[in-house]
């Protein structure tokens, strides 16, 4: 819990950012917030992408921290910061050239697309700085600077509410700049948080990147990161890109549907928290233990965070589902998405502990290792049962955005039912002492230029 409060903490403050973004918006439209909506998912999606070399770096890091190599950690996190950054030059030229086109094939209203089209194209042009800091806060978390990384998020949330404040309203002469203000704010405050970022790394680590090494990459180190990294990307991405699919299945349904979805899922982020925070301090705790060699710890921390995330899960969904009526009124006066929004917030009671299963477990898998069962197990429920019953339930059954949340709580418990068996089974046993071999095989210091 020392190590997962202060990702709690980080990780609210990142979404509150989107949270203040939606506020703000909907004193201009209930239609701008569905369109950010839909260009935050897209958004959402990219930081996927960036996150699979980070949540790779950072698995093979606290292994060698716990194995007491401080220098093969070093190495492991300078190859992770320069991948990732062209990486993220590559993400941003495309959504800078291609927005109108991704809008398109979401199925985005034609008259919410002034609204969605600069939003995404300044945020998404400026993605390359989001990828590094991605992979910065990973190097900070995986060294148990977990309180780094909150700061720095705390610190762009008030630049975020400041600029929006400013550049959307027009306050104190600042040109009243409507959603493209908010676009323009956040690319400001992401700028502050990569310095911010950048200084702490060289600051806690002793990392600072040269040119060079933004050139040359030490290919066993990055063949290492790919090894956890990309079979997460793959778990990641599918579930991203399944719910940027059923996204649209909202869109196809009218502005109100929509607006009702983005509106639940911003107010649900805050439950979802509580499992992704205890998720990412319990993958640093196994990861350190899994490079020390002490299994039989690592596989007994897995279960007792289980069982307080399912707890924390349970009382948190509650509350917001208490509240949701007033909740929803802060945002929109519409009886329909207040109602409608309701609702979901009550399956959530049934939906969430089957999330923190997930989050949870599979966190931990990859700290061992382990990291291809969840991604194959994960693209079976999500598009084999989620996805078309996601469909079903929302376009031939009159549902609408409800069956939609009921398809992803069954995919949910599905995909947590099967990694419960998973750690059970201790089959990941194998893949940390893998490993630990591993370690052994690592580059000679001194290859990755100036540290």
């Amino acid at each position: 819990m020392a190590l997962a409060w202060p990702i709690f903490v980080e990780q609210g403050l990142r979404y509150l950012i989107m949270t203040v973004d939606t506020f703000m918006v909907s004193h201009v439209s209930d239609g701008a917030v569905a369109a950010l909506g839909v260009a935050g998912q897209v958004l959402f999606l990219c930081i996927v992408i960036f996150n699979f070399i980070a949540i790779g770096s950072s698995v093979v890091i606290t292994h060698h921290l716990g194995a007491g190599d401080p220098l093969g950690a070093r190495r492991i996190a300078s190859a992770a910061i320069g991948v990732n950054t062209w990486v993220g030059l590559v993400t941003s030229a495309a959504l800078a050239l291609f927005s109108r086109p991704l809008l398109g094939l979401l199925r985005l209203p034609p008259e919410l697309l002034p609204y969605a089209r600069p939003f995404l194209a300044i945020l998404g042009g400026t993605l390359f700085l989001d990828a590094q800091s991605v992979a910065m806060a990973a190097v900070l978390r995986a060294h148990r600077h977990t309180r780094d990384a909150m700061l720095v998020t705390g610190g762009q949330n008030v630049l975020n509410a400041v600029g929006n404040c400013l550049l959307l309203f027009g306050l104190l002469g600042f040109p009243r700049l409507g959603v493209t203000g908010v676009a323009l704010s956040g690319v400001f405050a992401r700028v502050a948080g990569f310095v911010a970022l950048r200084l702490l790394v060289a600051r806690r680590t002793g990392i600072w990147l040269g040119w060079r090494d933004y050139l040359s990459f030490p290919l066993r180190s990055v063949r290492r990161i790919l090894r956890i990294g990309l079979p997460a990307a793959g778990e990641n991405l599918s579930y991203w890109v399944g719910l940027v699919v059923v996204t649209s299945f909202a869109s196809r349904l009218g502005p109100v549907p929509l607006a009702t979805l983005v509106y639940t899922r911003n107010l649900n982020t805050w439950v979802i928290l509580s499992a992704i925070s205890i998720g990412l301090g319990t993958e640093i705790l196994v990861g350190h233990l899994v490079g020390a060699g002490r299994i039989e710890e690592a596989y007994r921390s897995l279960l007792r965070s289980l069982r307080t995330g399912i707890l924390v899960a349970v009382v948190a969904a509650g509350a917001v589902a208490l509240f949701g009526p007033h909740l929803f009124r802060i945002f929109t006066d519409d009886p329909a998405v207040v109602s409608g929004g309701a609702l979901l917030l009550w399956i959530g009671l049934v939906h969430e502990p089957g999330r923190v299963f997930n989050i949870v477990i599979i966190n931990s898998l990859r700290a061992t290792g382990d990291a291809v069962f969840p991604v194959v197990m994960g693209a079976c429920s999500m598009w084999l049962l989620w996805v078309p019953l996601a469909w079903t339930l929302s376009q031939r059954t009159g549902l609408g955005v409800t069956g939609i949340w009921i398809a992803m709580a069954c995919d949910e418990w599905v995909r947590g039912t099967m990694m419960a068996l998973r750690w059970k089974s201790r089959r990941w046993e194998a893949h940390a002492r893998d490993s630990r071999r591993s370690l052994a095989e690592a580059e000679p210091a001194g290859v990755v230029g100036e540290l």
